[in-house]
């Protein structure tokens, strides 16, 4: 169960530190292209510390969703929204590009030799 759980916190942090994710994320969705929408990029949002108006710049983030994550905090992950049921898997789907949970310990943790073996 532990190795599960790092094993799964040592992918999150290899993908969201390569720089083909980092493009993949801040790529503009297919469907804003179609709706016209104003702004081309994202950066990359903290739903840590993210302020409810940031989170409304990302596509298929409205007013209610922001509401449902700023109590939710603190995230470890961002899949965290939809296991804690904060967001539908669908509306999920659409916002794992743009957004990031930092604020966290897990590289310290996931990079300690002292942790690795466990």
């Amino acid at each position: 169960m532990k190795r599960n759980r790092l094993l799964s916190r040592v992918t999150e942090i290899i993908s969201a530190l390569t720089p083909a994710a980092k493009a993949k994320a801040t790529k503009e969705p297919a469907a804003a292209k179609t709706a016209g929408a104003v702004s081309a990029k994202h950066d990359l949002v903290d739903l840590n510390s993210a302020t409810k108006e940031q989170l409304m710049t990302i596509p298929g983030i409205g007013d209610a969703y922001a509401d449902k994550v700023i109590p939710s905090r603190p995230h470890k992950s961002k899949v965290e929204l939809k296991t804690r049921k904060t967001v539908p898997a669908a509306t999920y789907a659409k916002i794992a590009g743009p957004v990031i949970a930092r604020g966290n310990n897990l590289v310290g943790e996931v990079l300690n030799p002292f942790w690795i073996g466990r």
